[in-house]
């Protein structure tokens, strides 16, 4: 990743966290570490004291070898849960939340627009009620697996700029 798109990927992160965490209705704790690299996540506890998280990645990104790459974001909730273990010293822990994890992929000028979504995606999972989703900012398209739920997204721009380069 070129310098221009690491300040990026961290300032957006450091507005995502810190929104997110002045959105939600409980603590949320920024740390500095993740699965994928050492860069920051978010996390709080459910109303099951189950530990979840999120983290905001660059997907793809231009670099010195491939500057023309498309620049995409990720947000990940309890994506690769198992290896992610944090929590405050005497807070009640009942393990990591394994049971629901979701992806959603953005371009850069996207993820913000997505905050009170993906606060409101949270409330409703942690309340076990659909029925209380809002509407996406951006529109986009889920991925359907074979088995299971769906739980990876993909706005239609970000969608767009990743195929357009394959072809």
């Amino acid at each position: 990743m070129n310098p221009e798109a690491k300040h990026i990927v961290s300032e957006l992160r450091h507005k995502f966290y810190s929104n997110f965490a002045a959105s939600m209705n409980m603590p949320v704790i920024v740390t500095g570490t993740s699965y994928s690299s050492n860069s920051p996540i978010a996390s709080w506890m459910d109303r099951r004291e189950r530990l979840n998280y999120i983290n905001v990645y660059a997907y793809t990104a231009p670099d010195e070898f491939v500057p023309f790459r498309p620049f995409i974001l990720r947000l990940a909730i309890n994506k690769s849960a198992g290896r992610v273990a944090t929590f405050r010293k005497g807070q009640v822990c009942r393990g990591l939340n394994l049971m629901w994890d979701f992806e959603l992929t953005v371009l850069p000028k996207e993820i913000l627009d997505f905050l009170p979504w993906i606060v409101n995606l949270v409330e409703a999972h942690d309340k076990g009620s659909s029925l209380l989703l809002q509407s996406p900012p951006h529109s986009f398209e889920l991925e359907v697996p074979e088995v299971g739920f769906f739980n990876n997204a993909w706005t239609q721009k970000a969608r767009l700029l990743a195929n357009s380069t394959i072809s």
